[in-house]
């Protein structure tokens, strides 16, 4: 089992948003594209922030989008597409999508809309 695996969310989601501020986005954005991934609504991500969820216990609460498998590029050094364990996937989509974030990407791009 990967270290990351059991790493709670909340460990991890400040700095997401240290990212994605210092790029100028904001913490409602991020939630934006975590519900888009996830699933989750807002009070539903707030708990598992409140309540230290590991990444395997947040992921497998996850309804993961039907349009996740749309998220392609490298992250980490490796190629999204091509990651053969499955909450490791998913983990670096949220990788892959926090960075499209604070590059600058539009919304409608990043939630992969038609």
């Amino acid at each position: 089992m990967h270290r990351i695996f059991t790493i709670s969310f909340a460990s991890v989601y400040p700095l997401y948003v240290t990212k994605v501020e210092k790029k100028g986005r904001t913490t409602a954005e991020l939630d934006e594209v975590i519900e888009w991934l996830t699933g989750f609504d807002d009070a539903e991500l707030k708990q598992h922030i409140d309540e230290h969820t590991t990444f395997e216990d947040f992921f497998a609460d996850a309804d993961l989008n039907p349009n996740a498998s749309l998220i392609t590029g490298v992250i980490c050094g490796m190629r999204v597409e091509e990651i053969e364990d499955p909450l490791m996937q998913k983990i670096r989509y949220l990788d892959k999508l926090v960075d499209e974030l604070a590059r600058g990407k539009s919304m409608e791009k990043i939630l992969r809309a038609a």
